[in-house]
């Protein structure tokens, strides 16, 4: 009888990763603002330059062909955002974020050189591809980054100053856009990514050192193709619904009914699949899933008020598009403001939660104030409650990401990252086209017969009437705005309190955004799913899901 065989050994724990020094750490920090801030700018600011782009390429149809120019980034962009996070965990953050830079960069080189709108849309969703990459998976490697005299992860408390950046980027990209639309050819929107691409991949390949394991699981591909169609479906409704396609149109119901079949098919997936893409049980967490709920409102409160504060700019003061741009710089200054102070008042003792709470308080008080708009207000005044505005959403970018990341167990970590993003970017779709309808509603209702497109046409007592009623709609937009971000603010206050535990010598070293404080940390007891977080980073792994690799 032969001897029994032994149990095979244990896998080795894979070495932590050695801290990156001082500089290089640095250095790979700034690579990924640059990567956040490409992402952004290029979105907000093509959608400057639609109006020449189309006369160009085409004269005749172009114009009626803009939205497609613009939805076609956002479509490709976040329906690949569920699978990136897979990729993340399975293949190593680093390896998905150079794909990403890379398809980016091929997507703008295509861009640059189209020679129709077809083209052109076309090759938009290429570069939305990797555009969507670009701000959620520099995240994640961001969480991941071995900051020097810390443990891996020592980066994640610099993952807000990508929110904050992000949303900078959002606000100053209509004024970047149009001055380089009335000093340069529009063709230079898209190539100007590719030397910054170009240097962002070549520093990454170079700078960028992340620990990870290479896990042999299998990615839910089924899954991802179904996030994806239920995403496409859900902003094709909100892009048509009410514009190019009345809501109870055939086309628009058939997409709702695609829409619900298609969220239930992928809900059904992910309850069976072994390796969902994003895995229920993140919902079953309270920290969680109020986080996605808030930055779904946040986004949708935040691209509404941007987009509605520049149309009332334009209609009621007949302020020219690239002068309405400008009034979104107050709003950046809150964004960037509130990042230099976040530091301070972490050491204070805030806590994430305290930052949610009075982020979510501060824009839902502007937003507030905005509803009180008339057609003659001040200018002055709405400048200082768009101010507001930015230091309530600035509070909210940064930090969300990060309790987010602190919560999800480690494994889970690019999954939990790009599913607020995911969030984010449905909220804002389905926040503009809702309040495209309501603006819509009102303005018909007191109007019987009218379109707010004519107004321009309009003279006399009769502009003026269209006018003040287009402002009252306007106004109803930024109530129900207000109303959402109420709701977030109740969400908010329902998430856990923070555990009392010894302040982290690192944070209170740091004034950067986000810095971890003492108020960070989430019981593990209350809440499970984020236990996994609390662990250390060298920590034994299950030996038969994963191999140490080094990601460099």
């Amino acid at each position: 009888m032969s001897a029994p065989v032994p149990p095979p050994s244990p896998s080795p724990r894979p070495e932590p990763e050695p801290p990156l020094s001082e500089g290089r750490f640095k250095a790979a920090l700034a690579v990924c603002m640059a990567t956040i801030l490409l992402a952004v700018l290029d979105q907000n600011i093509v959608s400057a330059v639609t109006v020449p782009i189309a006369r160009e390429l085409d004269p005749v149809h172009g114009i009626d062909r803009i939205p497609w120019l613009v939805s076609s980034f956002s479509l490709a962009a976040t329906a690949a955002l569920p699978l990136y996070g897979k990729l993340c965990d399975t293949l190593g953050a680093k390896r998905i974020f150079l794909g990403a830079v890379g398809t980016f960069l091929l997507g703008s080189a295509l861009c640059g050189a189209a020679q129709s709108m077809g083209q052109l849309i076309a090759f938009r969703a290429v570069q939305g591809l990797g555009g969507g990459g670009l701000m959620s998976v520099t995240m994640v490697v961001l969480a991941q980054l071995p900051r020097p005299g810390a443990e891996v992860g020592g980066g994640r408390g610099f993952a807000g100053i990508g929110g904050i950046i992000a949303g900078a980027g959002m606000a100053l990209g209509p004024v970047l856009g149009g001055l380089l639309a009335d000093t340069a050819d529009w063709r230079w929107v898209f190539y100007v990514n590719l030397p910054i691409g170009l240097v962002v991949l070549a520093l990454a390949t170079v700078l960028i050192r992340i620990p990870h394991r290479t896990n042999r699981r299998r990615v839910d591909f089924l899954g991802a193709a179904l996030a994806a169609a239920f995403s496409t479906a859900l902003l094709l409704i909100a892009e048509w619904g009410g514009k190019e396609h009345a809501w109870g149109s055939p086309t628009v119901l058939g997409l709702i009914t695609a829409a619900v079949a298609l969220l239930g098919l992928f809900v059904l997936r992910q309850a069976t699949a072994a390796e969902p893409v994003l895995p229920l049980s993140l919902f079953r967490n309270r920290v969680l899933l109020n986080s996605f709920v808030v930055q779904g409102i946040t986004g949708m409160a935040m691209l509404g008020s941007m987009v509605y504060i520049i149309i009332y700019l334009q209609v009621a003061r007949d302020i020219a598009a690239t002068s309405a741009s400008l009034f979104m710089i107050p709003m950046a200054a809150g964004l960037s403001g509130v990042g230099l102070l976040s530091g301070r008042l972490t050491r204070r003792g805030w806590s994430r939660r305290t930052f949610v709470v009075s982020g979510t308080g501060c824009a839902a008080a502007a937003l507030g104030a905005l509803a009180l708009t008339g057609p003659a207000t001040s200018l002055w005044l709405i400048g200082a409650e768009l101010l507001l505005l930015g230091v309530g959403f600035g509070q909210l970018l940064g930090q969300l990401v990060q309790l987010v990341q602190e919560t999800a167990p480690r494994d889970q970590l690019g999954v939990a990252t790009t599913a607020i993003r995911f969030f984010q970017s449905l909220g804002g779709a389905l926040g503009t086209a809702l309040f495209g309808t309501v603006v819509a509603r009102v303005y018909e209702s007191r109007m019987p017969g009218g379109s707010t497109s004519r107004i321009r046409g309009l003279e006399g007592a009769e502009h003026a009437r269209a006018v003040e009623v287009f402002v009252t709609s306007v106004d109803v937009v930024f109530a129900c705005a207000a109303a959402a971000m109420l709701v977030a603010l109740v969400l908010a206050t329902r998430l856990p309190l923070p555990a009392p535990v010894a302040a982290d010598a690192d944070a209170e070293g740091s004034g950067a955004v986000g810095a971890a404080s003492p108020g960070d940390r989430i019981s593990g007891e209350e809440e499970g799913v984020g236990a996994g977080r609390a662990a250390s980073p060298s920590g034994p792994a299950p030996a038969s899901t994963s191999t140490p690799a080094s990601d460099r």
